[in-house]
Formats: structure tokens, C-alpha cells, sequence
């Protein structure tokens, strides 16, 4: 990981004007690589400021968006695979406004593409979808780019303890609890028969 950051940083001091572009096409190969967007954001603030990088990352994002958008009308099994994660987690009936999606865009955990799955079923055209995804991640991308800047400017050693305090944190929050379903917890045994 180390390798990749440092080939990251050394392309974007030398790239010139590709530096820019390579950084927008990552956020569209993104997904393939199973990486987060609020990653990517971060290192755009590392890599080229707070406001180069919010405007890269926009950029990127929204493209990432749109091209998501052409794969589900092109790809319709993903799309009800999608739909079903969606009302598995959020409930069959629920729908967001862009302005919550925006809200719920800045949570870590949330996956990128579900609330572009929500954007799509409010929205009546590829028009409106675009708009409302632009909106949606411009909250995201000024957050996390500058979050990048402030984190670059850190000393090593500050860095350092700001892991090990965030560390036990993450021990206290983790899940404690344990669920079981009701199905398989009274699941019917059969009797085995000795020989």
C-alpha cells in the first residue's frame, strides 16, 4: 500500500495536466478495485489540495455516478439485485430526499452505488439523476478533500498518535452482540441413528 501511495504522489508532482485526468478515471475504476470513495477523496486533498482536489473528486464522483446510472439500465438483473440490498437494509418503502442523500453520502460505511440506487428511483429522467447526484457529492468530496489536505500538513509523529489513540476507539465501538436467527436457532434436528 505504501508502493501505491507513493507511485500516487510521485505521478501527480509530475504529471502535468494528466495528473488531473488519471486521478478522475480512478474514480471511475474505483469499483473495480473495491475501493471507498471517502479514500479516494482523501487522497485527492493529499495529492492536490483542498480545492484542486474537491474539484477533481466532484468530477470524478459524478462521472462515476452516471456511468453507474448506464450500467443499470444496461445490466437490469444488477439493478434488482441492488433493490433487494436496498429494501433488505433500509426497508421496502422508504425513500430519501437528494439532501439526505447528501447526508447520508458523508456516513463511512454506507456503500456508494445503494444511495445511487436511491438517487435513481427518485429521479424521473438521466437528467435529473445527474443534477441530483451532482448535488449529492459535493458535501462528500469538500469533506473528505479537505480532511486529505488537513491530514498531509500532520508531522509523522502527530500521525502516528492520532492512529493510536483512534485505535481503542474502534475496540469500544465495535459490535457486541450477536444475532441468530429465529429459524436457526429452533431449526428442526434429525435424529441420527447409531450402527
Amino acid at each position: 500500500m505504501g508502493d501505491v501511495s507513493s507511485y500516487l504522489l510521485t505521478a501527480a508532482e509530475t504529471g502535468g495536466f494528466l495528473a488531473p485526468l488519471m486521478f478522475i478515471g480512478f474514480h471511475l475504476l474505483r469499483p473495480l478495485f473495491f475501493l471507498p470513495v471517502i479514500l479516494i477523496c482523501i487522497t485527492g486533498g493529499i495529492l492536490f489540495g483542498a480545492i484542486a482536489g474537491t474539484f477533481y473528486s466532484v468530477i470524478g464522483i459524478t462521472l462515476s455516478s452516471m456511468t453507474f446510472y448506464k450500467l443499470v439500465q444496461w445490466m437490469p438483473g444488477m439493478s434488482s439485485k441492488l433493490v433487494q440490498v436496498k429494501q433488505k437494509l433500509m426497508g421496502k418503502s422508504s425513500t430519501f430526499t437528494t439532501s439526505q442523500i447528501a447526508v447520508l453520502r458523508l456516513v463511512p460505511f454506507i456503500h456508494f452505488h445503494l444511495l445511487s440506487l436511491c438517487i435513481l428511483e427518485i429521479s424521473t429522467s438521466f437528467k435529473e439523476y445527474a443534477r441530483s447526484s451532482f448535488y449529492s457529492n459535493i458535501p462528500l468530496a469538500v469533506l473528505y478533500t479537505s480532511f486529505g489536505k488537513w491530514i498531509s500538513s500532520l508531522s509523522p509523529v502527530v500521525m502516528f498518535a492520532l492512529i493510536l489513540t483512534l485505535l481503542p476507539v474502534l475496540y469500544l465501538f465495535r459490535k457486541k452482540q450477536m444475532t441468530i436467527k429465529w429459524t436457526e436457532f429452533f431449526a428442526e434436528k434429525t435424529p441420527t441413528v447409531k450402527q
